[in-house]
Parts: structure tokens; sequence; C-alpha cells
């Protein structure tokens, strides 16, 4: 199939409309390796996962068909759209300049050569971020971590990486598979477990055989078997919810899946690793989190420190080395080095979003510099000062946020410990009295830590 060997491995959201879209683009896409995922509404950011190559098709029928409406629409999509349908055209209707569309009677061979361009594009734009993401140890703790990985690379046991959000735990995980003598070959297949669609848990990891619902026009392979001879990283673990921890350990104990649609388990060899910025042993402790599925994940453990733990070392070298990437060969020829002011201002900062927090702020100061082929003092001064007023702003919402939402748990709390106790702590009968299912109210007696203890001290 022509383009089909440019394509790689690619996640494809489909939002239909009322054209039965999903189904078409499975058919003429089959036999190449993409995931065709449906989606009902345009939030597809928060189902996307962001270590994986992923496009957007969108009929123009699901928005009023503008180009404002379009413009917008590729702002709050954080990847490549392809347009199915009309689009406007005329004076002032100004489009999006990465703008790209098919029409609704489109062919097999332009769908297939539009997706294997952008296609292209996000490998290369993958490739040029792992270049610019490669891994800064200056710092003493972060020396004895890469140390630890090394020690437990070639294994094949399962490992848990904790650390705060924006440390790098992703890039553990990577350099624990790429240093794995046998399964660096083999794929590496991240998965967002805190953005996996509930209705959709089932055909992504297990994969589905073909005609077990509406749309499954094809075999499909799920994140188990993708993942075979190779690893499968399951990142944010801690935001599984309990119903899914059950299907997944048994995948883990069993070392085999079975698609949706099938009978005959497929046995799968893998290693898994994970991650989570939440205390698990907490969560256990809580009822929030399967203590079997923690211990079999908890093989070994792994903890990535934070930026401050890292200290000023890593945080300038980290700054440069964003710098030196985004600049290139011929512009840091023609400039001194980073200025040691800019240096100690950079040391001097807190960052809560930690590496990931400081990237994004070291690609704005390299963009000023491109743009102005200089160190000029005083707008990077402005610059540095404003994100810092941003970082402030963000704390200070976040804190009331957080105030607001424990004064509205207290008062929930209350309410249920009002109803359980006008119904004599009976659960079937406090749920009815409440309006709500007996299972929602385990869970808030679970999350608001209401024990039958209670009931004795009122």
């Amino acid at each position: 199939m022509k383009g089909a060997d440019q394509i790689g491995e690619l996640d494809i959201y489909v939002l239909g409309g009322d054209v039965d879209l999903a189904d078409r683009v499975a058919r003429y896409l089959n036999g190449v390796d993409i995931n065709i995922i449906p989606t009902d509404e345009l939030a597809i950011p928060a189902t996307a996962s962001p270590s994986r190559a992923s496009l957007a098709m969108i009929s123009t029928t699901v928005i009023d068909g503008s180009a404002a409406a379009i413009g917008e629409c590729q702002r709050a999509i954080s990847m490549p759209i392809i347009w199915i349908g009309e689009v406007p055209r005329g004076p002032g209707q100004l489009l999006p300049q990465d703008f790209h569309a098919l029409p609704l009677d489109f062919s097999r061979a332009g769908l297939l050569t539009m997706v294997a361009n952008l296609a292209v594009r996000l490998q290369a734009s993958a490739t040029r971020a792992t270049d610019a993401g490669a891994m800064v140890a200056q710092s003493e703790c972060m020396r004895a971590l890469l140390r630890e990985v090394d020690m437990v690379a070639d294994f094949n046991t399962s490992v848990l990486i904790r650390g705060e959000t924006g440390v790098g735990k992703e890039r553990i995980a990577q350099l624990l598979h790429q240093k794995h003598s046998r399964r660096c070959i083999g794929s590496f297949v991240p998965v967002n477990c805190g953005a996996v669609p509930d209705g959709l848990f089932e055909s992504l990891f297990f994969g589905h055989a073909k005609g077990a619902f509406t749309g499954a026009v094809g075999t499909h392979k799920g994140y188990f078997e993708r993942a075979h001879g190779g690893t499968l990283f399951l990142d944010e673990i801690g935001d599984l919810p309990l119903h899914q921890q059950v299907k997944l350990l048994r995948v883990l104990e069993d070392g085999a899946v079975t698609r949706v649609g099938a009978g005959t388990p497929v046995q799968v060899d893998l290693r898994v690793l994970a991650a989570t910025n939440k205390d698990l042993p907490y969560l256990v402790r809580d009822g929030a989190f399967r203590a079997d599925l923690y211990y079999r994940l908890a093989v070994i453990e792994l903890h990535v420190p934070s930026l401050e733990e890292r200290g000023e070392i890593d945080k300038i070298a980290i700054f440069k080395s964003v710098i030196a990437a985004m600049l290139g060969d011929e512009l840091r020829a023609a400039l001194p080095d980073v200025p040691q002011w800019l240096c100690t201002a950079i040391s001097q900062m807190r960052f809560p979003g930690n590496v990931r927090e400081l990237r994004n702020l070291a690609e704005r100061v390299g963009v000023t510099v491109m743009q102005t082929r200089a160190w000029d003092a005083p707008r990077l001064r402005s610059l540095l000062a404003n994100a810092q007023r941003i970082q402030a702003t963000l704390a200070e919402r976040i804190s009331e946020s957080a105030m607001g939402r424990n004064r509205l748990d207290m008062a929930d709390r209350s309410r249920v410990l009002e109803a359980l106790a006008t119904n004599g702590w009976r659960r079937q009968e406090t749920a009815q009295y409440l309006g709500i299912s007996r299972k929602v109210l385990w869970e808030k007696m679970r999350k608001y830590r209401i024990f039958d203890n209670e009931r004795i001290s009122a």
C-alpha cells in the first residue's frame, strides 16, 4: 500500500457527528498499524496520550463550519486535525495556517497520502523533542538514580517509578527499556491511565475482534499485544479506577489477554513499568488502590527527585541544554555564552512543575533570543518576571480552588453522616434517602474516610 510504510504506529481520534466516519476510515486504512478511536465530543486532548503520535479526523458537521470555529477548535486540540466535509471559502474566511481537509467523498488514496504526510511530520517532531530532552544528570541524586537504572534495566521485573509531576518519570521508563538488551528491539508502549475513557478500556488495553461491536470493522491489537516483546509503560497508574485495576491485574498475573469479542486468549511477553505522583501505599490503606496490584507493580521502586532536590547545578544545565538545542550551531557561534546573570536568575527560581516547567520557560527565552539575535537583558528580565507573576497567580488560584473544594467536601461529608445516622447506618436505605446508588454512597464514605466507629461516637 503506497505510503503505508511511512505511517508507523498512530492513534486517530475520529469525531464523525452524523457521518459514519470511523467505519470508513477503518476500512480504508485496514492493514496499517493504526488505532482508530471513535469519540463523541471535542474534548480529544483529555483522551489522547501525549507520548504517542496522534491526529484527529473531525467532520465539519460537528461545528458551525465557519473559519473562526475551525481555528478555535484547532487551537484547543493539541494534535493535527484533518477536516472532513465542506469548508468555508470566500472573502473573510481566513483558515488556520496548518489546515488540512478532505472532501466528504474522499478516496482511499487521498486519505492514505494525507495521513502518511502528517505521520512523517509527527515522527520528525517527536525525534526533535527526544533529542532536546536528553537526560541531564549533573547532581549527585540524579547520578545515583541513573546508576540504579543501569543496575535493574536488564531484568524483567516490574518497576514502579515515583516522583512529582514533570520530573521526567517517562524518560526514566524509556531508559529502562532502551538499556534492556532483549526488549530494546521491541516496542515501548506508553499509556496515560488517567486519560483512558471508561467505555474504551477493554478495547484499548485488550484489543477487539472484527465485529465485536458497532464500528469494529477490523481486528485491533490492544496495548498489551502491541507491547509484546517490549515494554508497557503505565503512566499515572494511581488514577486508574478500582474496577479497571482488577482487569489489569488479571492480565499481569496470567500473561494472556482475550480480545473483546474473541474467545481465545493470546499470550503476551512484556515488561511492565508504572509511574505515579501519588502515594500508593496511602491509597491502598484508604481502599482506593488494590494492594495486590501495588505489590505486583512495585517489585522495584525508583524515586525521581524533584528539581528542587536536584539543585542549582541541574537547573542551569537543563536550561542551557534547551537553549543550545533551539539556537543551533550557527546562532550559538554568533552569540556569547548564556550570560551569568541569566543563569543566576534561573537557579534562584522555583519550578513547581519541575523539569517540564523549566523547559517551557527555556523555550520562551530561546524564541526571544532567536528573534532578537542577542541576549537582550531588559526583555529577558521582563520575560522572567512575567513567568514568576503567572506562577504566583496559578499557585494562588490552585490554593483558593483547593480551599473551596475542602469546604464543599466537608459540607458533603456532614450531609452523608447525617443521612447515615437518620437511617440507622443502613447503607441501602441511606443511598435511597440521598437519591444516589449504593456504590456512590460507598465511594463517598471511602473518599471522606467515614467508618463505622463514627457511628459509635456520634
